[in-house]
């Protein structure tokens, strides 16, 4: 599988980006539950978002709930994740993460749950 993040880039408190995972190699994007994660130099990958596969549930980490939305596009095999009211300590890599998942209501929070990955994209946030 794989996964191509991309959106990152420099940006000033206050501002957003939106954020793209598309799954390249022909797989279909509905089988699979969806994550975004990140790490922030120093510190260790942390749970941003994930959705289901049906994309009817989704879950935020405390941190950016409010400002950011997951959102998935099967017809276009993407997941994003529009970043809004960004503050400095949203800078990291924000990672995609994919999972075969059974059934279409599941999403995980864990990144030990996710098979694979994408890899990364650098979101900077002046202050």
């Amino acid at each position: 599988v794989q996964l191509q993040a991309s959106g990152g880039g420099l940006v000033q408190a206050g501002g957003s980006l939106r954020l793209s995972c598309a799954l390249l190699d022909g797989r279909t994007l509905s089988w699979y539950a969806m994550g975004w994660f990140r790490q922030a130099p120093g510190k260790e990958r942390e749970f941003v978002a994930a959705i289901s596969r049906s994309g009817r549930y989704t879950s935020y980490a405390d941190s950016v709930k409010g400002r950011f939305s997951i959102s998935r596009d099967d017809a276009k095999n993407t997941v994003a994740l529009q970043l809004n009211s960004l503050k400095p300590e949203d800078t990291a890599v924000y990672y995609c993460a994919a999972d075969r998942a059974i059934l279409t209501a599941v999403l995980h929070t864990n990144s030990n749950d996710y098979d694979y990955w994408g890899q990364g994209t650098l979101v900077t946030v002046s202050s």
